[in-house]
């Protein structure tokens, strides 16, 4: 018998209807010995996700604003989903756990600190329902006194702990620090959690349960009733994740990836629905040229024009010393023999574009300098375009027979991905036309 480790998402987790879900579908597969666990989701539309009421407990306390009543509302739904399993409060101790995070919190526990006790509660609820053994993420997700993540002690910490259990639910999203300080991953961390897992324990295959079925070639809200994704690789989903297909977390294909473990999205509503495959290599399919269509809004170009720039010698050096200074990484770097364009998250550059654009005239004193902040990018990805002859040309007739300018062009060197920056109004236009010309009615 394999060993699959199953992490279950906030939506997953989110009621007691749910975890009975989760139950079922541990105790049809005795391979499912390790479960890794986010904090409870939303229970509908309007509801409010338990990590995002313990930051908001967190920034009261900081402002010295009163804050126990919006903690009770977190203790309140623990101890009633608790009570609702049949567990009650008084077999987990949930009272002097509330007393412990609440001290805690008065003591000057930090936002990491606070905002990880959704996993680590929930987590204590699901051991007990499942008859597994609690294991905390602390002392065993490792990183070093600065927060930067250990691989190897953590991968040794795991498999240590974790073969003496013949069967253990693991919070996610959080780890530890030197002297024990908590430190989390960023927002849906808890997907990283389980890769790291399902590494650390050589397992077979590192079951993904959300709320869908897994990747769809195109955004749903975008483009109606798009082919969903059955197969696809590493690569191809690094892409996809890093351009907002937003159903696995863009760093938690990594651990899985160094050791070929396959990655298997499930949905947990539809237990019996296959979903999608995450693999080292696919099969290729001589009719399915593009995998999947990504993208996001809001990004600034800055385009760059220096006559004989290649002859410039630290030219990007200095570029790069820039973003430094200020912190920030850049999302593309399409160039030109003397030309450059720079691609920054509207987010991450804020109200400081000014001040980015004088430095760069300042320091690097260019012939001409454009900045546009109105910017959408599309990424259409698939491993058959590298061996398939005019796929650039269907892709750029497609938008352009939607009445689309192309603002922007970049192509990665493996051949697999061709990145478009349109306007952010012709967004959605496009990865329709995308769509229609690559995909259409195939089924």
């Amino acid at each position: 018998m394999g060993l699959k480790v199953a992490k279950f998402g906030g939506s997953s987790v989110a009621d007691v209807i749910q975890f009975k879900k989760v139950r079922s579908i541990v105790q049809t597969d005795p391979s499912r010995t390790v479960v890794v666990v986010s904090a409870p989701g939303k229970r509908y539309p309007n509801d409010t996700k338990l990590t995002d009421l313990l930051y908001l407990c967190q920034t009261h306390v900081e402002h010295n604003l009163p804050w126990d009543q919006l903690f009770q509302v977190v203790c309140d739904r623990f101890t009633a989903m608790a009570m609702s399993l049949g567990l009650g409060s008084s077999q987990l101790n949930l009272e002097k756990e509330f007393e412990t995070i609440k001290r805690d919190l008065n003591g000057g526990a930090g936002a990491d600190y606070i905002a990880s006790r959704g996993e680590y509660l929930n987590a204590l609820l699901m051991a007990r329902f499942l008859d597994f053994e609690f294991v905390d993420a602390a002392g065993l997700i490792l990183f070093d006194e600065r927060g930067h993540f250990l691989a190897e002690e953590t991968d040794e910490a795991l498999r240590t702990r974790l073969k003496k259990h013949k069967g253990a639910v693991i919070p996610g999203f959080y780890g530890s620090m030197p002297g024990g300080r908590i430190k989390t991953f960023s927002r849906g961390g808890s997907d990283i959690t389980g890769s790291l897992v399902a590494r650390a324990l050589h397992a077979d295959v590192y079951e993904n349960w959300t709320d869908v079925h897994g990747f769809l070639v195109a955004d749903p809200g975008i483009v109606k009733d798009p082919q969903p994704i059955d197969y696809i690789t590493y690569q191809e989903l690094r892409e996809l994740s890093y351009m907002g297909a937003s159903v696995l977390h863009e760093d938690a294909i990594f651990p899985v990836r160094e050791t070929n473990i396959p990655i298997n999205i499930r949905n947990t509503n539809d237990a019996d629905h296959p979903g999608t495959t995450i693999l080292a290599d696919v099969p290729r399919d001589p009719e399915k040229i593009v995998t999947g269509i990504a993208g996001s809004k809001d990004f600034t170009v800055i385009a760059l024009y220096k006559h004989r720039m290649n002859k410039d010698r630290g030219f990007v050096r200095r570029l790069f010393g820039i973003l430094e200074d200020y912190d920030l990484g850049f999302e593309h770097l399409p160039t030109g023999i003397d030309t450059m364009s720079l691609v920054l998250s509207n987010e991450k550059v804020a109200d400081r574009l000014p001040d980015i654009v004088a430095d760069i005239e300042k320091k690097l004193e260019p012939d001409n300098i454009e900045v546009n902040e109105d910017i959408a990018l599309i990424a259409t990805v698939g491993k058959g375009m590298s061996s398939r002859k005019g796929v650039s040309a269907s892709l750029f007739t497609a938008l352009a027979e939607a009445d689309i300018n192309i603002r922007l062009i970049d192509q990665g060197s493996s051949e697999m991905n061709i990145i478009v920056g349109v306007l952010n109004r012709d967004f959605e236009k496009a990865i329709r036309a995308i769509y229609g010309a690559f995909i259409g009615g195939r089924k």
